[in-house]
């Protein structure tokens, strides 16, 4: 529902913000991560993420996309809620548990509270081929094309459903991928799935 919020910040603690925007107040909960990059800031940019429950609506803000992506991630995993997954980027970077996933190391996962071994093993399960070192916020996308076409081709993709290493081969097989809109270049990648 939302993309974003920018505006100035009336309140601030490392799990919550209120954020003023348009006369609005809006409390976003937020991670450490996110904290440590905007805690010195008193207007700023938050990538969010909008839960709706029977008890409540709850909003989550990130400080850059890359958490965001991995926040979703995370709690589109079974038996992990949006409380677990903002504990995990607390103590974790996107970049480190991209890492942590490559390598396969379930203490690092362990470590962080509320997460036993068995939900670590899941965890690594689950996020295998989802989790791409390097991927969180589609640098190698940029480094291979250049522009922004195969960016929105990939995230219309990966919103349609399809796995992010599956999207991003089928771009890599379009030709002329560089000079054709984001709708054909979508149809093409399709086609090749």
């Amino acid at each position: 529902m939302y993309a974003y919020l920018e505006g100035t910040i009336t309140y601030k603690s490392p799990s919550l913000l209120y954020v003023a925007v348009g006369g609005v107040g809006y409390e976003v909960h937020i991670s450490l991560q996110t904290f440590d990059k905007i805690q010195h800031l008193e207007h700023c940019r938050l990538y969010t993420h909008l839960q709706v429950r029977e008890d409540g609506w709850t909003l989550f803000g990130f400080a850059d996309e890359a958490e965001r992506a991995t926040f979703r991630t995370l709690i589109g995993i079974t038996g992990v809620g949006a409380g677990t997954a903002r504990i995990l980027l607390s103590s974790i970077t996107p970049q480190d548990l991209e890492r942590v996933v490559a390598t396969g190391d379930a203490r690092a996962l362990e470590r962080v509270k509320g997460i036993g071994a068995k939900t670590a093993q899941r965890l690594l399960l689950e996020l295998k081929g989802k989790l791409m070192p390097g991927n969180s916020s589609l640098t190698n996308t940029q480094a291979g094309w250049h522009n922004s076409t195969a960016d929105d081709a990939l995230i219309a993709l990966m919103n349609l459903g399809i796995n992010r290493s599956a999207a991003e081969t089928a771009l890599k097989k379009v030709d002329n991928a560089g000079s054709v809109s984001v709708e054909e270049l979508i149809k093409q990648a399709l086609r090749v799935l």
